[in-house]
């Protein structure tokens, strides 16, 4: 039996739980009990305490949870804390299974940190180090995760990581030195589309519409496109073209977006808030 330990199920780490347990009891062959988790307080563990399918112990009551949760686990994946992460290794490592592979959702935290903390530990040696950069739309299944493996990584340890992080969404296997960019576009980018949101919505009152009046108006409209968008064969650009007819009101818009930024409009507005974002996260990796 193939066994999958979570250990942490804060937000990110039980939007994934959440959705690789409704992937795993679609399938016939689901075995009980192969899904196993922790979390910190037993209040926490309580709120999935009749989960089918789900093994679920807190630490607060049970020191060696952790351990116990990953032995003979095949996938292990870390949902702590970037500080904890090293602690967190060095504690479960001496129950790690020599063929396990461990994948961690922490920011800023390279796999060549874990990998040390892993030797220094005595873990096995053929223990495999994934790092994944999901992103919040994953709460509902619409995620975008970034995978970026060891250079060892044997392939069926990449693509167990791949279905893993599937039943939150899309995925995206890249080099380990693309992350960062990776998470500046994906990572932070929902938080690009709500700040937009806020100044449409804001926009809107200015304009004379009220606070619930403008909120329907404007982000309606954003989530309404991102469907449209999500469920073309167009591309943006596209689907953009056919929304602004030549020397219409929507055009002078667009216009007035563009102009509206440094002297290279929109496209050098972007590269520069995406390079901040790639930055503080080469800054934050370094400690």
């Amino acid at each position: 039996m193939s066994i999958t330990a979570f250990i942490g199920v804060g937000s990110m780490g039980g939007a994934i739980l959440k959705g690789y347990l409704e992937k795993k009891s679609a399938q016939p062959d689901a075995a009980a009990g192969s899904i196993r988790a922790t979390t910190r307080s037993a209040e926490s563990a309580q709120k999935w305490a009749n989960t089918p399918g789900l093994s679920m112990t807190a630490t607060e009551t049970d020191s060696a949870a952790n351990l116990k949760a990953v032995r003979d686990a095949t996938t292990v994946v870390l949902g702590v804390k970037p500080w904890a992460i090293t602690e967190t290794i060095t504690e479960i490592a001496p129950a790690l299974a020599g063929d396990a592979t461990i994948i961690s959702v922490a920011a800023g935290i390279t796999i060549e940190t874990m990998q040390a903390a892993l030797a220094a530990a005595d873990a096995p040696a053929r223990v495999t180090v994934i790092r994944a950069m999901p992103n919040t739309p994953a709460h509902i299944g619409r995620g975008v995760t970034g995978l970026a493996a060891a250079a060892d990584a044997p392939q069926e340890a990449v693509s167990k990581a791949v279905s893993l992080f599937q039943a939150v969404g899309e995925v995206l296997v890249v080099d380990e030195d693309r992350i960062d960019a990776l998470s500046a576009v994906s990572g932070s980018g929902p938080a690009y589309l709500f700040w937009f949101t806020e100044q449409f919505i804001a926009a809107a009152e200015r304009l004379g519409f009220s606070p619930e009046e403008a909120k329907l108006l404007a982000q309606n409209t954003v989530t309404g496109a991102a469907a449209l968008l999500a469920g073309s064969d167009k591309s943006a650009a596209e689907l953009r073209v056919a929304v602004t007819s030549p020397n219409g009101t929507t055009e002078q818009a667009l216009k007035r977006f563009n102009r509206g930024f440094a002297d290279g409009g929109m496209p050098e507005l972007m590269d520069e808030a995406l390079a901040a974002a790639v930055k503080r996260a080469a800054e934050l990796a370094a400690g």
